[in-house]
């Protein structure tokens, strides 16, 4: 298994963003056959993690976010089914992060029968959708407003985030894949995260398939790093093998 990992992990460091590669030159610099190759990559074009084609091989292209009133629209079936799973990790009491995705504000409205918690936020929408007649202490990250997240991610809204210790970061993520980790399409979103997974207890990831296999434009953070995966569907192979240390379920 590793010798495949291995050789998966060489075919990617062979690729170039945006380029294609001929199947025949990735086995000649890696001095295998022709066949040994097209195994691998079928393997690797089922996780999602590259684009065959007659031939030749590429990267997937590189997701970009709309804004997130599009974000919001979009895969609301899916994300509505993990925000309900997600509900049942929180107990009335706990203190909790839930970052600026999409996917976090549907968890914010999900939350809606729990009560006393202590919630922290950088977003804008999950602070409007926490329900006002439980109890709930909200604590909301300020700055400068990213309109495009609706939601607050510079220094001031990092340092503020850095003082707070968690039970559980509730946290979404722009891309995940098996070799690269963690990856979002925000530098300094990808830092608030950053600063979540180091200073919770434990951290949940909240992600739907469409995520998987997908490079993005910055690392956040190892897959080790997650405790918890609530996702939508179960996961191709590479991506059981790389969760395998975390309680995964899928709703």
């Amino acid at each position: 298994m590793l010798k495949r990992y291995d050789r998966q992990r060489d075919i990617l460091n062979l690729l170039e963003p945006n380029q294609t590669r001929a199947i025949a030159d990735i086995a000649k610099a890696l001095s295998v056959s022709e066949e040994t190759i097209r195994r691998e990559l079928r393997v690797m074009e089922e996780a999602g993690t590259i684009v065959r084609l007659h031939g030749a091989v590429r990267l997937p292209p590189q997701e970009i976010e709309g804004p997130f009133d599009l974000r919001m629209q979009t895969n609301v079936a899916a994300k509505t089914r993990i925000a309900e799973a997600v509900t049942k990790f929180v107990s009335d009491g706990d203190t909790l992060f839930l970052d600026s995705g999409s996917t976090s504000c549907f968890v914010a409205k999900a939350l809606g029968e729990h009560r006393q918690l202590k919630i922290i936020t950088n977003s804008l929408a999950v602070a409007q959708a926490i329900r006002k007649d439980k109890g709930h202490t909200l604590f909301l990250a300020g700055g400068e407003l990213n309109a495009a997240y609706q939601s607050f991610s510079d220094r001031h809204a990092q340092e503020f985030l850095g003082g707070f210790r968690p039970s559980l970061s509730i946290l979404t993520v722009g891309a995940v894949h098996p070799e690269h980790g963690l990856m979002d399409h925000s530098p300094s979103e990808a830092i608030m995260s950053r600063i979540a997974y180091a200073t919770a207890s434990r951290v949940l990831l909240a992600v739907d398939q469409g995520k998987f296999g997908r490079i993005g434009l910055v690392h956040t953070a190892s897959i080790k790093d997650v405790d918890i995966l609530v996702t939508d569907a179960p996961l191709a192979p590479p991506f059981q093998e790389a969760f395998s240390h975390a309680e995964v379920v899928v709703a």
